[in-house]
Formats: C-alpha cells, structure tokens, sequence
C-alpha cells in the first residue's frame, strides 16, 4: 500500500525559528526525488509556504489557510477554494468591530490573494504587519474601508488581540454561524502573549482538505499519515490512518494521536518519515524479489 505523509508547518515540520532544518530539507529532497508522497498542510499562505520550502519539489499540492485553498505550491494557482458566503463574513466583521479589533481580510480577487488591513491597534498585530513586510509580502493592502474587500471571495478573517478578549469575540460568532463556519484560536509562538482568531468557512479543514487530495489525485488506496501540533490539526488526525503528534504539541491534540514523537526542534517529523519511508520501501523490494 502507498503512503501519503501530510505535515503541519508551524510547531511541527519547522524549528522555532519558523525555518526548516538544512537536514530536514535534504533528506526530504531526497525521498522525493525516490517518490515520496508529501505535501503540507499549513494556517500559512502559499506565499509564506514558498519562501520555507524552496528547493522541495511537492508534486501534491499544498494546503493552506487551513483548507481554504488547496494550491500548486511552485505557481501559487489555486486549484480549490473555499470561501465564505458574503452575508457571514458582514455579519462576523460586525461582531469583531464590536468587540474591539479590527481583522485582516485575506481575499481571492479573481487574480491574486489579498490580505486587506486597516488600523493597526496593537503590538500582536505589529508583529503581523512587520514579518509580511519584512518578507515582501504581495498580497498586503492597506484600505480606508475593509468592507470594500468583500466583493473578493473572503477566505479568511484574522483577529489578533489577547486570549480573554478572542475568546469571547469566538463565544460570540459560535453562537451566531456555528453551522457556517470553523474558528481557530491560538497563540502566536512567535510573539507571545498574543494570540490570532481566525475565521474560515466550514468546510475549510485540513481533513476535508486531505480528502479532497486523495480523491482527485488518485490516492485512495493510500495510507494517510499526518503530523501537527495544534488543535487546528485534529480534523486531519481524525481522518488519517496514523496521527502523529510532535512531543511540543497541544494536550488536546495529544488527545487524538496514535503516536508521540520527538519535538520540532529535533527533526522529529522528517526522521519518522525518512525511516517509516525506508522500512516500506525495504519491505516493498524484498517482495518484489521474493
């Protein structure tokens, strides 16, 4: 049986300092090259994703915005999109004004993703502004008006504030779309203290996502494999066949793996790849000699 290994980035694929490892990024380069069934499955933008794995020839496509698009990593062309209905994200940029914030809008024009932003009111979201500048973002827009965003297809709103305040602004919008929508809240390891509230459409999950992969690219007699961290990733670890958890990942999470492995400052996931790759690779030439 084939295996399809699918890993989070953030906290699981990357080290801390949001890069992967040169050992990481070799030996990965060289399964693939062998034929290894890999992609990524990330709350990052393509964007971002193609700067952290340049050099890495994904065949698959990668997941990103949690399942709110599915896309060629290399082009950045979208291949699925799933974005929420017009009337939502009004009602749910209501709620968030009410509560104080003010979201970055991320878009799909037709042509190219936006990330739409008006007032930056905090530090948290400083940091948000800073590392997009710092890494050329092109997707950033500063607007007088976020609602003129709209008339894109919204594939996300961002929240960043403190947990109690995010917390409750999400109590809010659960109540009110908990049928339309899936909501994600964490803290952002990179600048801590602050945390992000997202908002995607409900069919935005990284299980939903897999699945649409192993069904139109002929996977389905494929082995699911995933790795992660966060809560953000229990759809996908319920969906696979082996969840594995990195030992730095959130109790929650741990809740639903089949197997812990080492953090993500240790290579952990690639190292399980490149030896679970190798025993069934292994076992598959001795059959075949056999």
């Amino acid at each position: 049986m084939n295996t399809l290994y699918v890993s989070d980035l953030d906290g699981t694929l990357l080290g801390d300092n949001a890069i992967i490892s040169s050992f990481s990024k070799k030996i990965l380069y060289e399964l693939l090259n062998e034929g290894l069934q890999f992609t990524v499955a990330s709350a990052r933008s393509v964007v971002s994703m193609q700067v952290i794995l340049k050099g890495l020839n994904l065949r698959l496509p990668i997941i990103e915005f949690n399942g709110a698009f599915i896309s060629d990593l290399d082009s950045g062309r979208h291949e699925i999109i799933n974005s929420i209905c017009p009337s939502i994200v009004e009602s749910i940029y209501k709620l968030i004004l009410e509560f104080g914030c003010i979201p970055f809008v991320s878009t799909f024009n037709g042509t190219e993703d936006c990330v739409y932003y008006k007032d930056v009111i905090n530090d948290g979201m400083h940091w948000h502004i800073n590392d997009r500048l710092t890494s050329k973002d092109r997707r950033l827009r500063a607007v007088e008006d976020l609602t003129l965003s709209f008339s894109d297809r919204v594939v996300c709103l961002t929240a960043i504030d403190r947990a109690q305040q995010l917390l409750e602004l999400q109590g809010a919008i659960i109540e009110r779309h908990e049928t339309s929508v899936e909501t994600h809240l964490m803290e952002n390891q990179y600048s801590p203290g602050w945390y992000w509230l997202t908002i995607h459409d409900r069919k935005a999950t990284k299980g939903q996502a897999i699945r649409s992969l192993v069904e139109n690219y002929g996977l389905q007699e494929s082995e699911i494999v995933v790795f992660g961290d966060q809560i953000n990733d229990i759809k996908m670890f319920k969906i696979a066949n082996h969840a594995i958890a990195v030992a730095n990942a959130d109790a929650e999470l741990k809740r639903y793996a089949t197997l812990l492995i080492g953090s993500n400052t240790e290579d952990s996931v690639v190292k399980y790849i490149h030896q679970d790759w190798s025993n069934r690779y292994a076992f598959k030439s001795d059959f075949d000699i056999g």
